[in-house]
């Protein structure tokens, strides 16, 4: 399991439907993928759980992911986080 700090840059306003891009995004991988945030794991891949975290720009999480291609999805989705749009 690979663990990587991130900050948001990205605006997660609902008009732009970022949440759906970025279950998308984590959908790419064969690995599991999470994002910890306020002593919460949820699983990138689910719409509703990532709705649940109410994402917001410059809010601080981890994103963790386990198997095969583990290292590209916590890279992936940590970039897609990290890129300001």
């Amino acid at each position: 399991m690979i663990k990587k700090p991130v900050m948001i840059q990205n605006s997660m306003d609902m008009e732009n439907r970022p949440i759906a891009h970025l279950v998308q995004e984590a959908s790419q991988y064969r690995s599991q993928v999470f994002i910890e945030m306020d002593n919460k794991k949820i699983n990138a891949k689910s719409i509703m759980g990532m709705m649940s975290l109410n994402l917001s720009e410059g809010t601080n999480l981890t994103v963790s992911a386990d198997g095969d291609d583990e290292s590209d999805a916590v890279e992936g989705v940590a970039a897609f986080l990290s890129e300001a749009r």
